[in-house]
């Protein structure tokens, strides 16, 4: 059972936290939500940081899960990644890129939920390098980092906007750089 409330803590952490942010989500609220005691929640994490860091280590495995999955499912090429994200953006839920919220939030780079948030964005742009260098453009690593600043303005947009116009819109400026490095 300890390691369902465990999973409980997770999870009510990464609902809580995506929709309201993760200052505005307390502790208590965090074991109401999840139904697991306070006594409960010291007994997995030291704190509520180290709760945050762990939800967020699992979201972005998940999240980078899911990019690869929707990408192969369109053919894997570079420019399905941006078809990815339009979907992701229309979704009703949609409350812009967790690591970008908590970047912001935890804006101390020596934070060890920002470094996470970062690692995250890290592993995103060498999956897109991997694409590329699969596909065989020079330059691959500068231009993984190019589309990674369009998703990232896309993700952003998305939220302003509530539309998945972003990714639309930056898969036609993504789609010219390649055009242009090929």
């Amino acid at each position: 059972m300890a390691t369902r409330a465990r999973e409980r803590l997770v999870e009510a952490a990464e609902q809580l936290f995506y929709t309201e942010g993760i200052r505005a989500v307390g502790v208590e609220r965090l074991v109401a939500a999840s139904g697991v005691g306070r006594a409960s929640f010291y007994r997995h994490f030291d704190s509520k940081d180290d709760l945050v860091v762990t939800m967020l280590r699992g979201y972005a495995d998940g999240v980078l899960e899911r990019l690869k999955a929707d990408v192969a499912s369109r053919g894997g090429g570079p420019l399905a990644v941006f078809d990815a994200f339009a979907e992701r953006f229309a979704a009703p839920d949609f409350r812009g890129c967790a690591s970008i919220n908590t970047m912001v939030e935890m804006a101390d780079p020596d934070s060890a939920a920002h470094r996470v948030a970062a690692e995250h964005k890290e592993e995103v742009t060498d999956y897109l390098d991997g694409l590329l260098a699969e596909a065989g453009y020079r330059g691959h690593r500068q231009l993984a980092e190019q589309l990674m600043l369009l998703i990232d303005g896309a993700n952003v947009t998305a939220l302003r906007e509530r539309t998945a116009e972003p990714a639309k819109r930056a898969k036609v400026i993504a789609a010219a750089l390649l055009d242009a490095a090929a």
